[in-house]
């Protein structure tokens, strides 16, 4: 018997004063059986980053030809296609031909830079690629926060995320492998 995904809720606030985005989102997120908190806390932060009317969370790791979120057009056209982790080079290229801007957030520093010695220079002809990884202290604070259901605020300003539960914060600067 298969297990089945994690339900959690999320009731989050977002502030971002770099885009002026002031937003209240309910979201409900299905974390898969091989997925951690963690990730499941950066698939949000990615959310808040880049929060439209219009992104939306995937399949995501069950999905070979999907993101973890995206954005689309009214005409269904992918405008923002966000892949979490360290997607092989293939998937890159694929996503750079499908999307106006492709965003990767990576996580696990060490191997993240790692990562991306490897496969930047072949991918350096995609001007519609960002990747960006988050530091290991932030990654651990926001899965320390994952709860079934979290009342989340973010503030965004120049860069940075302050994040916080009402209980705890955490302060979170993404920091640029390569930016558009």
């Amino acid at each position: 018997m298969a297990i089945k995904s994690t339900i959690f809720k999320a009731d989050i606030q977002i502030t971002d004063l770099d885009r002026h985005y002031y937003q209240d989102h309910s979201l409900t997120l299905a974390r898969h059986p091989s997925e951690n908190d963690e990730r499941m806390m950066l698939r949000l932060l990615a959310f808040a980053l880049h929060a439209s009317s219009s992104m939306g969370f995937t399949k995501g790791i069950s999905s070979e030809d999907e993101p973890d979120l995206w954005q689309k057009s009214l005409s269904d056209e992918i405008e923002i296609w966000i892949d979490l982790g360290q997607p092989d080079e293939k998937r890159i290229r694929k996503a750079c031909g499908r999307a106006e801007t492709v965003l990767i957030y990576t996580y696990n520093y060490r191997s993240a830079k790692d990562w991306w010695a490897q496969i930047q220079n072949r991918l350096s002809r995609f001007d519609n690629l960002t990747a960006v990884v988050v530091p290991d202290e932030a990654v651990q604070a926001m899965g320390n926060m994952a709860q079934r259901g979290m009342q989340l605020q973010y503030t965004i300003q120049d860069g940075e995320v302050l994040l916080s539960d009402g209980k705890t914060s955490a302060t979170i600067v993404p920091e640029p492998l390569r930016s558009i």
